[in-house]
């Protein structure tokens, strides 16, 4: 299963501008061609439209998709409004983490669940899986997706799965070490936990036979300082990924870790300039906006993520897509001016993973007048924090308050880290 679709995937990667916009508007069209109109969400927002499309240029003169759309007005119906079938014909149940309002109920049906393990395997391609990894999912299993594509996407590969759901921390060292995985799947900053926890307990995560750490979830799996800082930890390569309930799975590492691909083949990427809103160009700071090309039963159009990245069009005759350096930044919504300043979390973040002393940290944004202020809490082994302020302002140009607080006082997380609060 190892080489199922491999041939398939590398010719798609390597598609011309010109072949690849064909194969999407082939998609694009069949896609339109399956939903409507029996679609009700997007019959209503695409009445005008007529079948088949000529042109890529005609999907942009459709309207955006927002997630808040996509939650029913009705109560007690929690399914998202985009269903394309009645309820009986979808079998796989997810929610939304909730971290960014009320979870939103995203169904599959069993074509959907292939797609979605299709994908998967660009991700694993990157990961260099084989059949005879030892996979290790470190997840709760709840309703959150991610995990169980995962799950399905590595056994479809023909790999062993250890799934790592109702154990502490520790148990799931321990598992790790007797049963000899080879392959970690969590967040970057549960892989961070890990290795501290690990650290607490005399196991050192090195020691493992680890040998690659495939992540997603929160920002940082591309970023360059978080991404080393777990890979010397864990002597182990780190892959990210990148993926959405509503979406689907897709982005995935290139070979040089400096930034994600995003699957072309199976969605259409816009990028919406953050200073004015047009389309970006090369290397600008923009909001991701994606279409999904094979997932009939639960489709989004032109779906605003909130994503923060920077495209650039690759020339690298291995992979054709485009590439966002440096993965996903931040969020829209979480971006604050401080004094002037445009500032994500992430940026603090990347600064903060610099320090191998701190082993948590919490941030929270306010209203100072009409500005907005940032502090940061952090539990720093050396008690240090002016250290952290001065190279924070070095870096951001920010004076940021910081202060120190016990060790183990800050939440820990296995799942999507809570470390912004925005109290503004």
């Amino acid at each position: 299963m190892a080489t199922a679709g491999f041939e398939e995937r590398r010719r798609l990667e390597r598609l011309d501008t010109d072949e690849l916009h064909k194969h999407q508007l082939v998609e694009l069209n069949k896609l339109l061609t399956s939903i409507l109109p029996q679609n009700r969400f997007y019959s209503e927002k695409l009445a005008d439209l007529n079948l088949p499309l000529s042109d890529l240029d005609s999907l942009r003169e459709m309207p955006f998709t927002h997630k808040e759309e996509l939650h029913r007005s009705d109560p007690g119906n929690d399914f998202a409004a985009n269903l394309t079938f009645p309820v009986k014909h979808y079998t796989r149940f997810h929610r939304t983490s909730g971290t960014r309002g009320r979870p939103l109920v995203v169904l599959d049906t069993a074509d959907d669940w292939n797609w979605w393990i299709r994908l998967w395997q660009f991700v694993l391609d990157a990961a260099d899986l084989k059949p005879e990894d030892r996979v290790f999912l470190a997840f709760s299993f709840g309703p959150f997706i991610g995990f169980w594509s995962a799950h399905d996407a590595a056994t479809f590969r023909g790999c062993l799965a250890v799934p790592g759901g109702g154990l502490s921390t520790l148990a799931r060292l321990e598992l790790m070490r007797s049963s000899r995985v080879t392959v970690l799947f969590c967040t970057p900053s549960y892989a961070l936990h890990l290795a501290e926890v690990g650290s607490d307990h005399q196991l050192d995560v090195a020691s493992l036979d680890i040998r690659r750490i495939i992540v997603a979830g929160e920002p940082g799996g591309s970023i360059s300082n978080i991404r080393q800082r777990i890979e010397n930890l864990w002597d182990a390569e780190l892959i990210d990924h990148g993926g959405a309930t509503e979406v689907g799975p897709w982005g995935y590492s290139d070979g040089a870790r400096k930034g994600l691909y995003v699957n072309e083949a199976d969605f259409i990427a816009e990028f919406l300039s953050v200073e004015n809103g047009r389309h970006a160009i090369e290397g600008e700071l923009s909001e991701l906006v994606l279409t999904t090309l094979g997932r009939t039963g639960s489709p989004v159009l032109r779906y605003r993520t909130g994503d923060l990245v920077r495209p650039r069009w690759s020339s690298d005759d291995n992979c054709r897509f485009v590439l966002l350096e440096e993965g996903i930044l931040g969020r829209a919504d979480d971006m604050m001016i401080v004094r002037g300043v445009n500032v994500f979390p992430s940026s603090v973040e990347q600064i903060l993973h610099s320090f191998s002393e701190i082993s948590e940290y919490r941030m929270t944004a306010r209203k100072s007048g009409e500005m907005d202020s940032l502090s940061v809490e952090i539990e720093d082994r050396l008690e240090l924090p002016d250290r952290v302020a001065k190279e924070l302002q070095l870096r951001l140009g920010l004076k940021v308050d910081v202060r120190c607080v016990p060790i183990g006082s800050l939440p820990r997380f296995e799942s999507k880290g809570r470390r912004f609060l925005d109290e503004r």
